[in-house]
């Protein structure tokens, strides 16, 4: 009698086959995350496109624009969306750095009567800060944030503090009311992964927020990952492959907004007097694999690298005292790049 013919147990996934699958969540929880965000949120399709990605590629946003567009509304839903804790920090003239970063304090044992000092976090450990009117404040209170965004620790009084991952900053700026503004050094703008521009909403968009927000609230969102899903999706970006010629193409923008690179044009070496940093053409290539992944493609392209082009390099770009008398703009000169520097 024949033997019947036993089946062998399935291999084990690959890396390769666990990562494709991971992409596929990663594109379908996106759209859950946006469904989220809306549910309070009109329009802004394109802040909520380069925050997510900001989130997933591990990189800190400035937002930019007038008071009362939802800049801090859609920070603190996201986190609700995301089972993150946030924390608000309303940066003022007076704030000092053991504000942001935490304190020691004396306190005295009621049993032995020893004294000793306890350190008392301070509101930047969290998962999502929101550092909201970030110009106001002096640059040495600015220089607080600088560690936690490079490195995710801070050192305060000789003893230096993990924070807790995933952690990421985003920053406002109001770009009307610049008395008594302290502007962020070149050095903590750097830090930026995106400028993220928010702009007014069209009319019917308007009309739909007025009708919202005059109503009653709605219910509370519910979460769609968790802080362990985030980190997953975020060490699974880099390994989403570029193509060279991908690269290349990111390091050829980023080497055109230098003046004295003999690939800038002119329009650059009249009007820019320092540009982006290498820092810029990292930036642009994991942004580019982050918004890939989110959009479901298994590899980044160079169209994810023109998209982000703008947001990557506007506040990196140092304009000259020419520029500066002629009206000539950071989004002027990135876009002579972006028809100069051709896919």
């Amino acid at each position: 009698m024949n033997e019947p013919v036993r089946s062998s147990p399935p291999s084990p996934p690959t890396a390769a086959t666990s990562d494709v699958l991971r992409v596929q969540q990663l594109s379908a929880a996106r759209n859950e995350i946006v469904a989220r965000l809306k549910q309070r949120i009109v329009g802004q399709d394109e802040v909520i496109e380069l925050l997510l990605i900001a989130l997933f590629a591990r990189g800190h946003g400035l937002f930019v624009g007038v008071p009362g567009l939802a800049k801090t509304l859609l920070i603190t839903t996201l986190a609700e969306a995301l089972s993150l804790h946030s924390n608000r920090i309303q940066f003022t003239p007076d704030l000092m750095p053991s504000d942001v970063t935490g304190t020691d304090v004396l306190e005295e044992d009621a049993t032995t009567g020893k004294r000793h000092f306890r350190f008392i976090h301070g509101p930047v450990f969290t998962n999502i800060l929101l550092a909201d009117e970030i110009n106001r404040a002096p640059p040495k209170t600015q220089a607080a944030l600088l560690q936690s965004m490079a490195e995710g620790q801070v050192t305060a009084s000789g003893n230096t503090y993990a924070l807790e991952q995933p952690y990421l900053v985003f920053a406002t700026q109001n770009p009307i009311e610049q008395e008594g503004t302290y502007p962020l050094p070149e050095a903590q703008l750097d830090r930026f992964l995106f400028q993220i521009d928010v702009r007014y909403p069209s009319q019917h968009e308007e009309v739909d927020i007025v009708k919202r927000t005059t109503a009653p609230l709605p219910t509370t969102i519910t979460p769609v990952l968790s802080a362990a899903d985030i980190v997953g999706f975020q060490d699974l970006v880099p390994r989403v492959p570029a193509a060279d010629h991908v690269v290349q193409h990111a390091v050829a923008v980023v080497r055109a907004s230098r003046p004295d690179d003999r690939s800038s044009s002119e329009l650059v070496r009249k009007n820019v007097a320092f540009g982006a940093s290498p820092r810029a053409s990292q930036g642009l290539i994991l942004g580019a694999k982050a918004r890939a992944i989110l959009h479901g493609r298994y590899a980044a392209e160079i169209e994810d690298v023109r998209a982000l082009i703008e947001p990557i390099l506007t506040h990196r770009l140092v304009m000259n005292f020419r520029a500066e008398a002629e009206g000539v703009t950071p989004a002027d000169v990135i876009e002579g790049i972006k028809q100069s520097i051709e896919p």
